[in-house]
């Protein structure tokens, strides 16, 4: 007989778990730029998030020859999350053109023209372990990403301005959602990728118009207090 101690304890235990691989989740999807450590080789690297999970990038023939190969998001920091990771080529044609078509609205044309899908085999954040498979989370949104993308771009792009300056603190003159996920946004600026994290998550195209309302609503509650301050 399992003592009501000991499963109470053990719920506490499986919450903590939990909460520490969304934290994990969290930070991952808003660190899409690092660096990748290959045969004793650091380059910088820019990365989207596969609907399945995975990650995805261009990258070096020498980075898919190596059998030792390191992220670090977004740097080598005690702070930083670290991965041991396994890269699988893909084509820009064909099955996968979707993924480096992904890449590319999030960051440009790239300067490397060999593409890979990186799975995640272990990480290190904030002083704990975690599995890969763990992190690789698929997209609960997948299905309906593009249809919320242009929804927002069309008819919410002040709200989306506010939202990236309460969250972020910047002024974007032309932002684009170009992802979005269960835990927040993605939206391009002029020189790079802005996370605007969802809290609770989001489960659906109203689920995701009602998080950026909100984020937006915030920026107009700070200018209102600023306002009243400066009355005062």
């Amino acid at each position: 007989m399992t003592d009501e101690s000991d499963a109470s304890f053990d719920g506490a235990a499986d919450d903590a778990a939990n909460d520490a691989i969304l934290e994990a989740c969290r930070y991952l999807r808003a660190h899409l730029t690092g660096l990748i450590g290959f045969d004793g080789e650091f380059v910088p690297i820019k990365l989207v998030v596969a609907p399945d999970g995975a990650l995805v990038a261009p990258v070096m023939v020498a980075m898919l020859r190596s059998f030792d190969t390191a992220l670090f998001l977004p740097d080598e920091g005690e702070d930083a999350m670290h991965m041991q990771v396994t890269l699988e080529e893909i084509g820009d044609r064909g099955e996968h053109a979707a993924l480096c078509d992904r890449w590319r609205i999030y960051h440009g044309e790239p300067d490397d023209v060999r593409w890979a899908r990186i799975s995640i085999d272990a990480a290190k954040f904030r002083g704990l372990m975690f599995d890969g498979l763990a992190l690789m989370r698929p997209n609960p949104l997948a299905d309906i990403e593009s249809k919320i993308c242009r929804r927002v771009n069309s008819e919410m792009r002040e709200a989306l301005k506010a939202a990236i300056a309460a969250v972020a603190g910047l002024e974007v003159e032309d932002p684009r959602l170009v992802g979005v996920d269960s835990l927040g946004f993605d939206v391009r600026g002029r020189f790079d990728v802005v996370r605007l994290p969802a809290d609770p998550p989001i489960s659906d195209g109203d689920d995701a118009v009602d998080a950026l309302e909100e984020l937006a609503a915030t920026a107009e509650e700070g200018d209102a207090e600023s306002d009243a301050a400066e009355q005062d």
